[in-house]
């Protein structure tokens, strides 16, 4: 599994541990040992080698999952046929090819590499018993939306992911693509209440560069010209939007007063 590094937080024994322990792509090997003590992540590649990569993130609900990471993998690994097969046939190749996709800035080949595991990774949600849902309909309407406008420019400009849950991580080939995204996200998913800056977090530079500076902007915008029913808009049905790129690792600080974590306990500072 690859993934991109990010500044969200982590816990012990989670694989999205790995995107926090080094910057830029990451790789996390499966291991053989039944402890899991060769289970690790190894950096391909830090922040800087593929940086004209902006990400953004739509963040569909907040609410609790009625099922948790943990428990649903348990469940498909005991109960889905299509992931014995996911894991011995695909993945294996497939990690390969994204290994080189990255090594080589080659977005074409990542993109579509990157939408086939998720769309897989779901499906085998959909394989386990009882089945899994953890993307919903603004889920689903984002990635139409995503493949719509890969499909008419006939090469991909946004990769799409979702994890275990409703919210899609949108990953621009260069910045210019990503305003023409945040347009069409803006223009089919705008604000529930009329505050723009709010509803855009992380670099709201982004706006700017979109052209994107009130609601009166969001109401203006035109609809996308691949879009066959330019009429439907969805007020509300995401929550806000997190502008980013690739992060960077950890870092030794110097002054530890600038620590979040109590060196001395080793537990997060006021616990």
């Amino acid at each position: 599994m690859l993934l991109l590094a990010d500044k969200f937080q982590c816990r012990q024994g989670s694989g999205s541990a790995c995107r926090s322990i080094y910057g830029g792509f990451v790789k996390w090997c499966m291991g053989k040992n039944d402890d899991g003590s060769d289970s690790m992540a190894v950096q391909l590649v830090d922040e800087s080698h593929w940086d004209d990569l902006v990400i953004i993130i739509a963040v569909v609900s907040s609410k609790q999952k009625e099922t948790s990471s943990t428990s649903g993998m348990r469940d498909t690994v005991e109960t889905s046929p299509l992931l014995q097969y996911r894991a011995q046939t695909v993945v294996p190749s497939r990690i390969l090819k994204m290994e080189d996709a990255i090594k080589n800035r080659d977005f074409e080949s990542f993109a579509r590499l990157t939408c086939a595991d998720s769309n897989q990774f779901h499906a085998v949600c959909l394989d386990t018993s009882p089945p899994i849902f953890y993307m919903n309909d603004t889920s689903h309407r984002i990635i139409s939306l995503v493949e719509k406008w890969n499909h008419s420019e006939g090469t991909p400009q946004v990769a799409y992911t979702f994890d275990a849950g409703p919210n899609a991580v949108l990953i621009a080939r260069n910045r210019k693509t990503a305003t023409l995204l945040l347009q069409r996200l803006l223009y089919t998913f705008p604000p529930q209440e009329n505050d723009l800056d709010s509803y855009m977090l992380g670099d709201k530079s982004i706006l700017s560069d979109a052209g994107l500076q009130s609601i009166a902007d969001v109401e203006a915008l035109p609809a996308p010209p691949e879009m066959k029913a330019p009429n439907q808009k969805f007020k509300g049905d995401v929550s806000y939007f997190i502008c980013s790129r690739p992060g960077a690792g950890p870092k030794v600080l110097t002054d530890e007063s600038h620590a979040l974590i109590d060196s001395a306990t080793g537990l997060a500072k006021g616990v």
